[in-house]
Order: structure tokens, then C-alpha cells, then sequence
């Protein structure tokens, strides 16, 4: 860990805040260092990457990366000694995501009645619902959910398990949730009882492992992880779902889309669906 938590801010144009959100994708030191890009002055044109290191190294490796993208302004800055992480939180507004109401804490009492409502507590797992990958699952989730039913559901890569928990609050009826970080199962794990969904939130590195092997086929498969990790698990993926089941994908830059689509449709997909959100990418995909 750092003496000094940082936070990292790049600013500049889109094409080029994206490319270097490929380069950060594609480091291999960087896989675990949570941060985002959005649009923060649309008439400008003016784009903004926050990423949040854990250590030196990562902090290290990010600004290098950015180097390469002499257009981007970059400035690392020291975060005060406090609660940063609740704080960020607290200013969060809750999120619409088709039927689904994602909020937290700070928000309890303001969920509609006529909403799937889901209390996320982030802790220090990833996904809170306001990013716009997990909105781009949610949303392909709920487009799919009014066609057809997924008794049987896997979450690669939980975080805190919002995903898992949407399917559980839907009527799927086993769903198994996973993440290679300790913090972020318990926390997952916690969301669910929360929610009062049930959920079985497990620590698995791949679909290998036995608790998630034990449960295939499944219907349906989220992950939104990286596109690189995405593309590595294309076959395992395929495996893991049962003829006719759906796998839904992000965490991908619209630029990533395509070479993710092309590992999935030679194993035997179809592309069924398409959202982007900001400047992220979705797909959705079901197998032959």
C-alpha cells in the first residue's frame, strides 16, 4: 500500500482518453486497479479518467501508461487521511437501470414502489450500479427477463454483487455469484442479505472451480470484468452455459467490442443484443 492513498485524474479528448484506458486494460500490473472515464464537459469535448492505485507500483505503472498520450493533462493527487471511499459514496445519487432501483444507504426511504429496488453497499468491493457497465447489464438483463426465464444464473466476478442479487430478486432460483477478492464475497454476501436475496457469493479464480462447475449448465452468465479476462474466458463461458443460454458481457470500451464479439462468435454465439452507455460497450450473447 501507499504511505499516501492518490488519486489519479486525466483529462482530455475522447479518442484519446479512451486509448489510454486500452493501454491501462492491456498492463498487466494494472488488471486490479479500479477507475473509470467519462464525459465531463460535453461542450468542450473534454473526457476525464480517475483511477484510484493501491500501491506505488500501480500508481506507477497508471501514470506511465498515461504518458504515452501527450494530449492528456495529468495530475496525481494526495487524498486526505479520512473515510474517502463513504464520502464518495455518500454523494452518489441512486440509479434507474430498466425496472431495477439501485441506491444506497443514504438513499434508503427515496426507492419507488413500482421498482425492483436494490440496497448496494460498495465496502471495498466494485460495482455500486452507478457505472455504465453494470447499468448495461441491468439493462440487458431486464430486456431479456420480460422474454424468457434463467432458473440458473452465474455472476463472474461479483464485486458486490448487484447482478446476482437482480437475478436472485427476479425468480431465478439458483444463483451463484464469484470474485477472486475475499473483501468483495463477504460484502456480496452481505448486499444479499440485505436484499433478501438468495444468492451463494463464493471465491473462485475461473469457471473451473468446483462450487461453480457444480451448478452448470447455467442459463445465464454475467461477467463484467475486462475485455481481455472477457476474451480469455470465451470458451469457458461456452461450456458453462446450457444450448440456447445467454451470456452478458462488459466492462469493455466501445473500441474493445469488437475483438470480444469475435471470440465469442466463433465458439458459437450469437449477438443479441448491443447497449452503449457512455463509453462503455455490452453484449449480449446466446449460445448456439
Amino acid at each position: 500500500m501507499t504511505d499516501q492513498a492518490v488519486q489519479i485524474i486525466a483529462r482530455g479528448p475522447r479518442a484519446d482518453a479512451e486509448a489510454a484506458a486500452r493501454d491501462v486494460d492491456a498492463h498487466p500490473l494494472l488488471e486490479a486497479v479500479t477507475y473509470s472515464i467519462l464525459e465531463e464537459d460535453e461542450d468542450k469535448g473534454v473526457w476525464r479518467i480517475d483511477a484510484f492505485p493501491t500501491s506505488d507500483e500501480e500508481a506507477d505503472a497508471f501514470v506511465e501508461a498515461l504518458k504515452g498520450h501527450p494530449t492528456l493533462q495529468v495530475t496525481v493527487e494526495a487524498l486526505a487521511d479520512a473515510d474517502w471511499l463513504a464520502m464518495a459514496l455518500s454523494g452518489l445519487p441512486p440509479v434507474r437501470a430498466g425496472r431495477f432501483f439501485v441506491y444506497g444507504v443514504h438513499d434508503r426511504g427515496r426507492a419507488p414502489p413500482n421498482t425492483i429496488n436494490l440496497r448496494i453497499e460498495a465496502g471495498a468491493a466494485f460495482g455500486t450500479g452507478h457505472h455504465g457497465t453494470t447499468v448495461g447489464c441491468l439493462i440487458a438483463f431486464d430486456r431479456l427477463r420480460k422474454a424468457k426465464a434463467f432458473p440458473k444464473v452465474l455472476d463472474v466476478g461479483a464485486g458486490t454483487g448487484v447482478l446476482a442479487i437482480a437475478a436472485a430478486r427476479t425468480g431465478s432460483a439458483q444463483v451463484v455469484g464469484t470474485d477472486i477478492d475475499a473483501p468483495s464475497v463477504r460484502i456480496a454476501a452481505e448486499n444479499a442479505r440485505l436484499n433478501r436475496a438468495r444468492c451463494r457469493m463464493v471465491r473462485a479464480d475461473g469457471l473451473a472451480d468446483r462450487a461453480v462447475a457444480a451448478e452448470a449448465p447455467y442459463d445465464l452468465v454475467f461477467a463484467n470484468i475486462l475485455a481481455r479476462p472477457l476474451i480469455g474466458l470465451a470458451q469457458d463461458i461456452h461450456g458453462a452455459l446450457r444450448p440456447g443460454g445467454v451470456a452478458i458481457l462488459s466492462g469493455l470500451l466501445r473500441g474493445q467490442a469488437r475483438a470480444v464479439r469475435a471470440a465469442y462468435l466463433t465458439r458459437g454465439f450469437r449477438l443479441t443484443r448491443r447497449l452503449n452507455i457512455d463509453a462503455w460497450t455490452t453484449l449480449a450473447l446466446e449460445k448456439r
